[in-house]
């Protein structure tokens, strides 16, 4: 599993020119799910999401997590991230999860992010070609990989 976590002021997601989700400050957060990801990575991906200190204290030092600023999150799916670009221009999607595995992964995802949060997770539509905007805070982008948790 592999999330690109964007700090926001605002996101949103638009689908056939229609509104589907925005937030305001908080996380942008494109994910990736490859077939051989499971519940265990889901787990220990919003546990480092949830505990991740990136928004700014009184004195101006990146030391607050997502719960102490009361922030949102926008969860996109992103079966790219899986790209493949060893052979050629064009890149393959192989190592993307297919569907039937990748859906209910990354709804459990959102589910369980919004317990932890305490509030509903923006989301996209899976497989939908979305229009997404963003105005990324500071900027601050981490990106994570379950396989590679050390």
């Amino acid at each position: 599993m592999r999330a690109v976590i964007q700090r926001v002021s605002h996101a949103s997601v638009t689908i056939e020119g229609k509104a589907k989700s925005a937030i305001e400050q908080g996380y942008l957060i494109l994910l990736g799910i490859c077939n051989e990801d499971t519940i265990e990575d889901v787990d220990w991906l919003i546990h480092k999401i949830v505990g991740l200190r990136v928004f700014d204290d009184d004195n101006h030092v990146m030391n607050r997590d997502i719960k102490e600023v009361d922030g949102n999150v926008l969860v996109i799916s992103q079966f790219t991230l899986f790209a493949s670009y060893k052979k050629g221009n064009r890149p393959s999607w192989f190592k993307a999860g297919s569907h039937e595995h990748a859906i209910p992964l990354y709804e459990t995802f959102c589910k369980k992010l919004e317990e932890q949060l305490g509030k509903t997770v923006g989301t996209g539509e899976f497989g939908a070609d979305m229009k997404v905007e963003l105005l990324n805070d500071g900027p601050v982008t981490i990106c994570m990989d379950t396989k590679n948790k050390e």
